[in-house]
């Protein structure tokens, strides 16, 4: 594993039924900066792709979901970790935009950024669509108990986007890929 594709609410932030509207809101789960300064520390890339209908909607501006990123930037640099590339998708819900997950387009762009190949990268989220953009390109999936990761579990994983690997939060799932690799 080379890169490591994060979805950001529910993964590293808290998620929020009402979005993420402004940087006094985002609250990181706990370990998941650790987790972050982990990949950092052992040479892998933290590339986070994420969905923010939220502005495609009309519930907050391009403008504050920076300053939401450089928050979040800021909170995980503390512990020292750091995100390497932040890719979002603004389009809203009911868009069939390439770049909004469940299709692939950010997990394509992250790969081309660092000219790395579907088999060097790993997607973790906590939602079905995460797992979708990642099978669509060949990339391992995990599947993080946080956010709605639990529910989505006790659902049942549908088979065509088997096998994935369910861990309980960002922080066990870094240290079982690490110890794999």
């Amino acid at each position: 594993m080379k890169l490591a594709l994060l979805d950001r609410d529910g993964v590293l932030n808290e998620d929020r039924v009402d979005y993420v509207k402004h940087p006094g809101e985002l609250q990181l789960i706990e370990r998941a900066a650790k987790a972050c300064a982990r990949l950092n520390k052992s040479g892998i890339k933290v590339a986070v792709v994420s969905n923010q209908g939220g502005v495609g909607r009309g519930v907050f501006t391009e403008e504050m979901l920076e300053r939401i990123n450089e928050k979040l930037r800021d909170e995980l640099w503390r512990d020292g970790g750091r995100v390497d590339l932040l890719l979002t998708c603004t389009e809203p819900p009911w868009s069939q935009h390439e770049r909004r997950k469940p299709k692939p387009g950010m997990l394509r762009e992250a790969l081309a950024h660092f000219r790395m190949a579907p088999h060097d990268a790993v997607m973790v989220g906590d939602q079905l669509r995460d797992l979708q953009a990642g099978k669509a390109l060949g990339i391992k999936r995990v599947l993080v108990r946080t956010g709605k990761g639990a529910e989505l579990q006790a659902k049942g994983l549908p088979e065509d986007i088997l096998p994935v690997a369910v861990y309980d939060d960002l922080y066990a799932a870094v240290e079982a890929l690490l110890t794999e690799s």
